[in-house]
């Protein structure tokens, strides 16, 4: 049986979840699930995974694979594809990619550039080049004009990783990335977005935060914080920024709702705009809709 694979995108509380384990059970499917912070153990309630009852005996990849404090990048969900993929084939079952994260979708059709790892005395060459920002900008200009017309001569984060090609390897970043071309995971997947308008969708976000809290999200980034401290990444994630404020006492229960809310609202806003201008031949429509649409590819 050859299977076949879709992936499903929308904004947060916009429903993909349960319906992707709807159509997994229907046309017998396994989930990936593309989640920054589903991915990760003890983050059941402020992540929103669906429960195991939730889950409806449809295998979900992706969900509880780290610790908060375990290192992450976007190539983890290369390997958890390649794992989802091997296992849907072998199973002779077909694959749902869902999630709101759909940069990690969009990294998976480009592909990932090899990753530079630095020595010793590079990494003391850098540090003492980042000391004066202007002329390591500066210095790009001057080797590799395509890449220094297209950053900002303040922006630290691509100066950095201009230089720690040019240190390690003594090429230019654009000669690096002709030199190493990225491949595809996923050359060509059709991909559906759940469509919902603003009041619907704020809505959903608000009841679904007060559902959060009442489902004991305060006690949940508490133990969090108490194991891990407030140092790894995750812990600046939506819902947990904010419940440690009220933990600090700087937020009410009802500052907490509103901050959650707002915060996951534009959040939402961001992965609209995003999936619109990242995925051109999407295909979007209202859920029900969507559903049926998907159904007739999967027959």
């Amino acid at each position: 049986m050859k299977i076949k694979e879709i992936a499903i995108l929308g904004p947060t509380a916009s429903g993909k979840t349960a319906a992707a384990i709807e159509i997994a059970q229907k046309y017998n499917a396994d989930i990936l699930s593309l989640d920054s912070l589903a991915i990760y153990k003890e983050t059941d309630i402020v992540s929103a995974k669906p429960t195991l009852h939730e889950r409806g005996g449809i295998r979900h990849f992706g969900i509880d694979v780290l610790n908060i404090d375990d290192y992450f990048s976007a190539a983890t969900f290369f390997d958890l594809y390649h794992e989802a993929r091997r296992e849907s084939e072998r199973e002779g079952k077909h694959l749902i990619i869902v999630g709101g994260t759909s940069f990690y979708l969009k990294s998976m059709m480009q592909g990932l550039s090899p990753k530079v790892t630095l020595s010793k005395d590079s990494e003391k060459q850098l540090h003492e080049i980042l000391h004066n920002l202007h002329e390591a900008y500066e210095t790009i200009a001057d080797l590799d004009s395509l890449y220094a017309r297209k950053i900002a001569s303040n922006d630290r984060y691509r100066i950095q990783k201009w230089h720690e090609i040019y240190l390690e390897t003594g090429l230019s970043a654009t000669a690096f990335f002709t030199q190493n071309r990225r491949t595809p995971v996923l050359a060509d997947i059709p991909i559906f977005e759940i469509t919902v308008d603003r009041d619907t969708l704020r809505k959903r976000i608000t009841a679904r935060t007060a559902a959060m809290l009442e489902a004991g999200v305060i006690e949940e980034v508490f133990a969090l914080e108490k194991r891990y401290s407030r140092a790894p990444a995750p812990m600046k994630a939506i819902g947990i920024k904010e419940t440690l404020d009220y933990l600090d006492g700087k937020l009410t229960l009802d500052q907490l709702h509103e901050q959650i809310s707002t915060h996951t609202a534009q959040l939402a806003k961001r992965q609209q705009t995003f999936n619109s201008s990242q995925f051109p031949n999407r295909t979007s429509m209202l859920l029900d809709d969507l559903i049926l649409n998907i159904g007739n590819f999967f027959n």
